[in-house]
């Protein structure tokens, strides 16, 4: 593997009291046990495809060789490797803002590495783990013993699933990843902050404090279906805000751009999530942090109206379109006018949100439909 010699270069300048500060695990995790093991199986199956070649009386017995790795460490190793990975990259991202960047230049240069970045090195063992299903596929194909094409089928379909018991992990740590950044970077005002007509008298703030609303992202079953950057019309201004979009509610928030000038500081060296949007983490790293302007607003209470052209000569809108927030009465709480940047992406905000309203009613329906479905009365009552 390639990426064995950036992890080899971090050991020895270790070694030599060079970055320290850097955790091999974090970065790497279990990669040298997992190429040893790799190693060792593609050197045992060519060595029984050469002697069979060699000596065409020497069966080719593969069933031992597969039996011996796929049901040993192989594929278990691959998976605690795969389960790391958006943990490393999110490491990774944090480690690029310090002296690291020399190291890794260094790397990229080495001959056997092609130019090629540690990001896209990292990645190769879970590409490698995925092609396992298809090399089992072709020897089932030219197999023509049937105990033995029988094993390798169930051998094979036992590594699939595997596989996407794998993907399903990795997609939900990668999903906490997200949103414990958000909860970083996302302030929840207190009530008297964001509206000055609620007075809370100094001795009751402490307990309305302790039941404020960060924790709301905490969610394990909440998706970020959508986020991105709009313009909200106000009476006397238009304001740059920042939507996210959840399969329950949609949050908007004030965007807050922090006016020191960092550099080299510590704010530079946050780490941030790669699944985040680029407009997301570059903001993220310029020590910028998002507002809650008001209320989350839950889809079953959200009204989505498009503006019409209209509208759109007569008070200088662009690409405009309207966002209501009823309460449990149906009673009108909030509007917001929000502009995008082009048509396209107004057709998208407002085909994501549409969508996102659809399967959350649909899902409620089918809950409420299964809590209410008794059993037939009894004649006798």
């Amino acid at each position: 593997m390639t990426i064995i010699i950036f992890m080899n270069t971090l050991k020895y300048l270790q070694n030599n009291e060079f970055l320290l500060d850097v955790d091999l695990w974090r970065l790497f995790a279990n990669l040298e046990k997992l190429n040893k093991i790799s190693l060792s199986f593609l050197k045992t199956f060519f060595e029984t495809v050469k002697e069979h070649v060699s000596t065409s009386d020497f069966p080719m017995d593969f069933r031992s060789i597969l039996r011996k790795f796929f049901q040993g460490d192989l594929c278990q190793t691959h998976q605690i490797y795969c389960l790391n990975y958006t943990s490393a990259v999110f490491y990774l991202e944090n480690l690029r803002q310090r002296e690291v960047g020399i190291y890794l230049k260094w790397c990229e240069q080495n001959e056997q590495c092609k130019r090629l970045h540690l990001p896209e090195l990292l990645v190769a063992p879970l590409h490698r783990l995925m092609r396992y299903p298809l090399l089992l596929n072709n020897i089932w194909r030219r197999s023509t013993d049937e105990t033995e094409k029988g094993f390798i089928q169930s051998l094979k379909e036992k590594v699939e699933k595997s596989i996407r018991n794998l993907e399903g992990k990795v997609k939900w740590l990668d999903n906490f990843q997200k949103f414990r950044q958000l909860q970083e970077i996302i302030i929840w005002p207190l009530i008297w902050d964001r509206d000055k007509r609620f007075f809370v008298p100094e001795c009751l703030k402490q307990s309305l404090r302790e039941n404020s609303s960060e924790n709301v992202l905490s969610s394990v079953n909440r998706l970020l279906l959508h986020e991105g950057r709009l313009t909200l019309a106000e009476s006397t201004r238009l304001l740059d805000v920042y939507l996210f979009l959840f399969n329950d509610f949609l949050l908007i928030t004030k965007i807050k751009r922090n006016k020191k000038k960092y550099g080299g500081s510590e704010t530079s060296l946050i780490p941030v999530c790669p699944s985040l949007t680029p407009e997301l983490q570059s903001f993220i790293r310029e020590g910028g942090f998002c507002t809650v302007l008001d209320q989350p607003i839950p889809l079953d209470r959200l009204i989505l109206k498009n503006i019409d052209p209209v509208h759109i000569t007569v008070f200088s809108l662009r690409n405009a379109f309207l966002i209501q927030h009823k309460n449990r009465y149906r009673q009108c709480i909030a509007v917001f006018l929000l502009q995008a940047q082009t048509e396209t992406a107004k057709k998208k905000w407002m085909s994501k949100i549409e969508t996102a309203i659809s399967n959350y009613t649909t899902q409620h329906e089918t809950k409420k439909s299964t809590t209410f479905c008794f059993p037939a009365e009894s004649s006798e009552i």
